[in-house]
């Protein structure tokens, strides 16, 4: 059951438990957590899609996950705590502070130096907190 008393799905269920591990927190936590920074009826959406087969498929692992949901934050101008938990996510994933700026100078190329330029700033801020 949600906090608003609706019946969750076992695609959300599987959801939930995602967003707590890349948050690396407990399910009740990521969920206030969520709640608090998107509302109910968007952390009940995003748990629908975290529970489907790109983040339980067998084709990656949570490496390649963290590095294609980096790409996309950095992509889109994200360099805030969104990013920071991918960051950690990849952290524990086994991408070090050598791999994550290898993938900064890569989107240079692709994407232009701004972007990345500010998620490098964020990669030096979250391996000082980590």
């Amino acid at each position: 059951m949600s906090g608003d008393g609706a019946v969750r799905t076992p695609r959300a269920e599987r959801g939930r438990t995602v967003y707590a591990r890349n948050f690396d927190v407990d399910e009740e936590t990521a969920e206030r957590l969520m709640t608090e920074r998107a509302g109910a009826d968007y952390t009940a959406e995003a748990y629908e899609a975290a529970g489907g087969p790109g983040w339980h498929g067998d084709a990656l692992t949570d490496r390649d996950r963290s590095i294609a949901v980096i790409s996309a934050l950095v992509a889109s101008d994200v360099s805030d705590s969104r990013l920071d938990v991918y960051l950690g996510l990849a952290r524990r994933n086994g991408l070090d502070d050598d791999g994550l700026t290898q993938l900064m100078v890569l989107l240079t190329a692709y994407i232009g130096q701004p972007y990345p330029s500010a998620a490098m700033q964020a990669v030096r801020r979250s391996a000082a907190s980590g």
